[in-house]
């Protein structure tokens, strides 16, 4: 039932502005709605917190909530987007404009935080008692811009001008100790409000305050800087996500931030457990489950080892098995050099009681396998100590009763290979649970033409909570009509992104195209460094054959590279040189564009999935965990350009060979492969090959004088003295890939197939959904049932 919002709207508005309705900008605007919206849901908020407190709870730690923005989202979940939109119109205000102002949450950077995040909303969807607790970083990873094909690196200052969806909790304060600082830990909180339901759990982010605000004495003594030292240091661990750790003191901070959260976070759990079950903690692990992402929170498990042995009094023994049964690890990578490991003299300098614990840890350890019978060497390399390092993921595998990976592929490689001696000896912990994403925001929110055509045909938009139904309309892929309206749809989308572009980064880009997309995270595994050397072939066979008949194209890059990861960077201005020549090329006018997205994140993905035509998921066969960004891509009708690699196999599986497009070396054919590989081979012999690389070094490409290009080139022709040449196999899969990318562009001249393969897409995209995740991980890991509040 229609609401009339505009009253309530104008009080928030004076509220947040100080002015009148009237004389207030579109960021007031955007203040007073997003308030407006918090007071909408304040009483269901308590109710929720209320009802979950009894019974059996799930806690998902994470480093990473990559959230995007709130407002949309928000409004969307509740229902309340036609009467937001004539609530802002009756004071002259556009609901896209104010819907702008709203800065994207810096919680998070890739696939790790953005599935929290879905994970979240399904929770909340599901009405199931599950809170999420990170840390209220005040910069996020950092805001990228590109200057001169460089990545550079600024602060991302998100909240500086308020944000109405974080509360703070004074009350709930907590103290963390370190051993040479002492912590207040200020919790926010972030409703999260589900589909269709009353239930709005929490995410609950730490920011950390000094003991002692100002030092007044030092001040008055005119030791200005003196008086601000500790709040400095104490602001250090909420700054940025993922400081640069190459070196010690950075390694050090990143203890730091994971230790305070986990420390904050723990304190909280029991101090809601002993406030409706008593002092006893012996049955904590009953009710409550710690869902670790990755290994960044696993100092949560010796923490709370100390909270029972020291705070509580408990035996070993006792605090031991109450560990055991609350904790289940998700792994994220297959990468050996991703497994966290600190060195022993950080946890000696930063908190030594938890290195007292992590040391007895690693002795039961070794006890206990050597009982029984495990060769000493096995013992040594899965020992949570060894070799001068704490192993974080040793410790996860060791005390969590769930060890989890995010797709098929990727637990079996875990099983096989990554954690095989843990899979061998504790067989029964393993499992999987395939990563999914929440169509509310990646298909209801975000792409509205598309959304109202799969209700229209399916008769209602069940699938907004039940993604399966679109299953039931798969044979209108041969509907003419419905196939027509998809091409529709997906070139308004196209305009929408293009008119986008242009006003922020002022490109301009063609809509007749091919939006060919490669969107995620800067890695060499990931290979964009294969993408944009196919880019350089075509264009180099363009200029040989000027007659060439292809179909336009656009090709489209997001991607950050963490600060220290020299490499990656240089694949960013290798990816931005390759566009300057295309771009500056009049010859390439109406052939070939290159664009390059600035500081990708959450809402520039929410712009280009919607009109991809192509999701590029081409990572070396066996080195993807999962990927979401593929999952996104398929619910919106791009098709999949990737090796069988993480979900590109589940998806092919959903979608049949003639749906997708599938490349390169197989995981299991890689390992013999390799034994008589020689990129200098394929360099020679592959058509194309030589003058692409060569194009590296030969005064084509220009790398600022940085050497970074020449360095990119022996990496796959040479190898170093730490790695053999190409280990990530892009020579030895580029003319598979160019062929199918190839075939891939002719296809497209057939509309009618292509909106076919489109549609069959769509329509097996319900295994996809973070839904069947979340009740996966419910039912089989966390023991969770649901609790609606009515």
């Amino acid at each position: 039932m229609a609401q009339n919002l505009s009253p309530m709207l104008g009080a928030f508005v004076r509220s947040a502005s100080g002015k009148t309705p009237q004389n207030s900008n579109p960021m007031e605007y955007w203040s007073g709605l997003s308030s407006l919206v918090v007071d909408k849901i304040a009483d269901n908020w308590e109710a929720t917190t209320t009802a979950y407190r009894g019974g059996r709870q799930e806690h998902y730690f994470s480093a990473e909530f990559l959230m995007g923005r709130a407002l949309l989202n928000n409004l969307t979940n509740l229902g309340m987007v036609e009467d937001a939109k004539a609530a802002l119109a009756s004071y002259g205000q556009d609901l896209s404009t104010v819907l702008d102002q709203e800065h994207d949450a810096a919680l998070g950077n890739g696939g790790l935080g953005r599935l929290a995040a879905c994970f979240l909303d399904s929770c909340a969807t599901l009405d199931l008692p599950v809170t999420g607790y990170g840390i209220l970083y005040r910069y996020g990873l950092f805001k990228q811009t590109i200057d001169n094909g460089f990545q550079d690196e600024h602060p991302d200052p998100w909240m500086e001008e308020g944000y109405p969806f974080v509360i703070r909790r004074e009350e709930e304060a907590k103290h963390v100790n370190f051993a040479d600082m002492h912590v207040r830990a200020i919790p926010y909180d972030m409703p999260i409000i589900g589909y269709g339901t009353k239930n709005v759990n929490t995410l609950r982010l730490w920011k950390a305050e000094p003991i002692e605000e100002f030092d007044y004495d030092a001040f008055n003594s005119q030791r200005f800087t003196d008086a601000i030292v500790e709040r400095e240091r104490v602001a250090d661990l909420c700054r940025v996500l993922y400081p640069n750790d190459t070196t010690y003191e950075g390694k050090v901070l990143r203890v730091r931030q994971q230790y305070f959260f986990v420390s904050a976070s723990l304190q909280t759990m029991i101090g809601v457990y002993k406030s409706v079950h008593g002092d006893d903690l012996t049955n904590f692990g009953k009710f409550n489950s710690i869902q670790l992402n990755d290994t960044h929170p696993v100092l949560a498990i010796p923490e709370l080892m100390r909270i029972l042995l020291d705070d509580e009094g408990m035996t070993w023994e006792a605090a031991w098995s109450i560990v055991q049964q609350t904790f289940a690890y998700t792994n994220h990578t297959v990468l050996a050099e991703a497994l966290e490991k600190w060195e022993t003299s950080i946890f000696i300098q930063v908190f030594p009681r938890i290195f007292e614990i992590v040391q007895e840890i690693d002795r039961r350890f070794r006890e206990e396998l050597a009982a029984q019978g495990y060769h000493p060497g096995k013992i040594e390399y899965m020992a949570p100590l060894s070799g001068g390092l704490v192993h974080m993921a040793w410790i996860a595998c060791y005390a969590a009763f769930s060890i989890n990976g995010v797709a098929e592929i990727h637990t079996e490689i875990l099983k096989r290979e990554t954690l095989h001696d843990w899979y061998d000896i504790w067989p029964e912990k393993f499992n999987n649970k395939t990563n999914g994403v929440t169509q509310r925001r990646w298909l209801n929110s975000c792409n509205p033409g598309l959304s109202q055509l799969l209700t229209h045909e399916l008769g209602s938009n069940e699938w907004i909570r039940d993604l399966d139904k679109l299953a039931d309309i798969t044979g209108n892929c041969d509907n003419p009509t419905v196939l027509a309206e998809l091409g529709r749809i997906k070139r308004e989308n196209k305009i929408r992104f293009a008119a986008w572009i242009e006003k922020r980064q002022g490109v301009s880009i063609p809509v007749d195209a091919i939006y060919d997309v490669q969107i995620k995270r800067l890695h060499e595994y990931k290979r964009q460094l294969l993408n944009a050397m196919y880019i350089l072939d075509l264009y180099f066979r363009l200029k040989d054959n000027p007659d060439m008949d292809v179909p336009p194209r656009v090709f489209i890059f997001g991607a950050k590279a963490a600060p220290g990861y020299i490499r990656a960077k240089a694949i960013i201005k290798f990816i931005n040189e390759v566009g300057r020549i295309v771009n500056s090329d009049p010859a390439m006018a109406g052939k070939l564009s290159v664009l390059f997205i600035e500081n990708y994140n959450v809402t520039p993905a929410e712009y280009i999935i919607p009109a991809a035509d192509i999701s590029e998921q081409i990572s070396t066969a066996g080195k993807e965990a999962s990927g979401t960004s593929n999952m996104k891509f398929m619910m919106n009708g791009a098709l999949t350009l990737g090796t069988l690699d993480g979900a590109n196999v589940e998806i092919l599986d959903a979608v049949g060979d003639d749906n997708a497009y599938i490349f390169g070396a197989k995981e299991e054919e890689l390992p013999e492969l390799r034994k008589t590989y020689q990129p200098r081979d394929a360099y020679e012999t592959v058509p194309g090959l030589k003058r692409i690389l060569d194009a590296f070094v030969d005064g084509t490409l220009d790398d600022g004088a940085t050497g970074d290009f020449h360095d990119l080139r022996g990496s796959l022709l040479d190898g170093s003295s730490w790695e053999p040449a190409d280990v990530y196999y892009v020579l030895g899969d580029f003319a598979s890939y160019r062929e199918t990318r190839d075939r891939m562009a002719e296809d497209y001249r057939d509309q009618s197939s292509w909106q076919r393969k489109c549609w069959i897409n769509i329509c097996h995209s319900g295994r996809f959904s973070s839904d069947r995740t979340i009740r996966d991980y419910a039912g089989s890991v966390w023991r969770l049932e649901s609790a609606p509040v009515l």
